[in-house]
């Protein structure tokens, strides 16, 4: 008997989402979606065990396939999390939940993976230019870590290649990133861009700007930091301006990044178009459009001409990544 259903989930630090897609010949329907806290779980095995006891999920027939994105490298189908202390193996979930096939991808190879089934109305335009056909792309975004990964042509579609360079050397360019690097070279040695261009990357540049006398928070500010996420609050307040320390924290965090995703956009020569995902680049979407990103995003010296001509958007679409998971699950049927 033919099992129906397909399982894709999005696996990050901070949160986590699962679907379950049912089939009808090469039709899919959806079933049951649930998010959770990454945190609230001792690890992906309970978070899944969870998922398959719900009533929606155990009714709904057995699993085909699976296919999870994780945000940490992929090496013989096992990752541990970058950012949370998981440890994610494909053979191990294929055996305990009799799941016949688990594949495992990185998160951001996920999302690029997604970009080809994402419309006009899921990106958010940052720097207008066209696209060159079939030429590379580029996926980048910042959430709880920093992604990075990138898209070639081959053989008639885009192959997917995953990457790691959200760990490469941060590269401050005038004198108050150089001071940040200072300050946090004393807290971790060595400092990746990851350290900077992330949920917690915010918060460390809002501390650097405190004790650099930039100014001190509101107590507003403080108070919604201390009941929720501080950096989504900084964020918030940020492009709120209810704070002028969160603007200012926010305005240094979106030339960092737009210089890192110009340093990438140069590596791979992303002509195809860049896009940011991660919830970082959706939430802050109207901050990125007014023109600081694009400006350090092109600051390249002789080669500034050259990253005018590539497109840079925001992918607006939360389930870029989910959606990814599941074209890696139609290719792998066919």
């Amino acid at each position: 008997m033919q099992r129906p259903c397909l399982l894709v989930g999005d696996i990050g630090g901070t949160r986590a989402t699962l679907e379950l897609h049912g089939r009808r010949g090469d039709e899919l329907y959806a079933v049951h979606a649930q998010e959770y806290p990454s945190g609230a779980f001792a690890g992906f095995d309970a978070l899944l065990a969870d998922f398959l006891g719900r009533d929606a999920v155990r009714t709904a027939g057995g699993i085909d396939c699976a296919c999870f994105s994780v945000a940490g490298p992929v090496e013989g189908q096992a990752s541990v999390l970058t950012n949370l202390d998981w440890r994610v193996d494909a053979a191990e979930i294929g055996a305990r939940f009799d799941i016949p096939e688990v594949v495992l991808i990185n998160d951001f190879a996920a999302a690029g993976h997604g970009i080809d089934a994402l419309g006009v109305h899921d990106l958010g335009v940052l720097q207008r230019a066209v696209a060159q056909p079939h030429g590379t792309r580029l996926v980048v975004g910042a959430g709880t870590g920093l992604g990075v990964c990138v898209l070639t042509w081959h053989d008639g579609a885009y192959a997917v290649h995953a990457s790691e360079a959200g760990h490469m050397d941060f590269a401050p360019t005038g004198e108050l990133q150089d001071a940040l690097l200072a300050s946090l070279r004393r807290a971790f040695g060595r400092v990746s861009y990851e350290r900077v261009v992330s949920g917690p990357g915010l918060l460390r540049i809002f501390s650097f700007l405190q004790d650099h006398g930039a100014g001190l928070p509101s107590k507003q500010l403080v108070a919604a930091m201390q009941k929720q996420d501080a950096a989504a609050s900084i964020s918030e307040f940020a492009l709120n301006k209810l704070d002028p320390l969160a603007v200012r924290a926010l305005e240094l965090f979106i030339e960092i990044y737009g210089a890192f995703a110009g340093n990438m956009a140069l590596a791979s020569l992303a002509r195809g178009g860049v896009y940011l995902a991660g919830g970082i680049a959706r939430q802050n979407a109207a901050k990125l459009a007014d023109g600081g990103f694009a400006r350090a995003f092109t600051d390249k010296g002789r080669f500034a001409d050259l990253l005018r001509r590539y497109p840079v958007y925001v992918v607006t679409d939360s389930r870029v990544g989910l959606k990814g998971a599941l074209a890696v699950l139609r290719r792998h049927l066919r």
